[in-house]
């Protein structure tokens, strides 16, 4: 893509970092296996919003390396280690290797992206992210002609990582995208959180971000990232293929096997607020195009 992403969303959409909500009513009012998803407009940004705090963001997480439970990864996550790290990129590109992570960050422009994320059974809240284009790394490394889809891979250490001890999911967490979704300027790898180096449950040092995809489609604490001619298999669709699909687009019209996704709620409304529509790719309308002619139901 030639162009770069305009940001829709403002801070007036997220909370001051000294604000935040009763988290025990939000976790009351939430099932206990909700997925992270994102979902933005500049409609939706633009309507009256309860936003949501640092303190939301950062102890109500899926990171399955620490445990199911969703406190789980603010408990247990500063186990992990996270400097120094490193990136491999392999596969088909011209310049495979081992990328520091201060050798990126120093050849990345770091910006700030506020995306609405959504999880899979219909809550949402507003994530102010720093970060960089995936476009921009992959382009570093030469992305040969061949590339047709890109596989990324998760940390695995059993020593730090409590969770792994349980067969959840089939580990490491794996996760890919079609070359044409990683190279579309929505799509960011995130370093920071309210412009602060991201927590370690949030996925540090680097996770993806893909604002019209369910949360489950970013991968944290990325250690791996290959450009590859066929489709990659991914965590969930292994774990689970007839409810996660490997394009896990945000598409209200088809609904998961256990729960309707046609309506959300916002977290911060409290218990009894409101449902509203969904909106397909989450209101990212500008990458409706990367899916002409397909049947979204099938490839769900």
């Amino acid at each position: 893509m030639a162009y770069r992403w305009k940001n829709d969303l403002t801070h007036a959409d997220v909370t001051p970092k000294g604000l935040f909500l009763n988290r025990r009513q939000i976790i009351a009012g939430l099932g206990a296996g909700a997925i992270l998803g994102a979902t933005g407009t500049r409609a939706m940004a633009q309507e009256a919003l309860k936003p949501n705090s640092y303190e939301e963001i950062t102890t109500y997480n899926n990171y399955y390396e620490f445990g199911t439970g969703k406190d789980d990864p603010a408990r247990y996550a500063d186990a992990l280690t996270t400097a120094p790290w490193s990136v491999t990129i392999d596969g088909l590109v011209d310049n495979p290797g081992e990328f520091s992570m201060e050798d990126i960050l120093a050849r990345m422009t770091i910006e700030e992206r506020i995306y609405r994320f959504r999880c899979v059974e219909a809550w949402s809240m507003v994530v102010p992210w720093n970060g960089f284009e995936l476009s921009d790394l992959l382009n570093m490394a030469g992305v040969q002609s061949s590339a047709k889809y890109v596989a990324f891979e998760t940390a695995l250490r059993p020593d730090e990582m409590p969770g792994v001890a349980y067969r959840v999911l089939d580990w490491p967490y794996v996760e890919g995208l079609r070359l044409d979704e990683a190279m579309h300027p929505l799509t960011i790898m995130a370093t920071g959180i309210y412009d602060k180096p991201i927590p370690n449950q949030n996925g540090a040092p680097l996770r993806l971000v893909v604002p019209w995809k369910y949360g489950f489609k970013s991968i944290k604490s990325i250690v791996r990232i290959t450009l590859t001619d066929t489709q990659p298999g991914t965590s969930w669709n292994k774990a689970g293929p007839n409810e996660y699909g490997f394009y896990s687009n945000v598409n209200p019209t088809v609904d998961h096997p256990r729960w309707s996704q046609a309506t959300e709620r916002r977290v911060g409304g409290g218990l009894f607020a409101g449902r509203e529509p969904t909106l397909m790719f989450n209101g990212y309308e500008e990458v409706a195009n990367l899916y002409t002619g397909m049947d979204l139901a099938e490839n769900f």
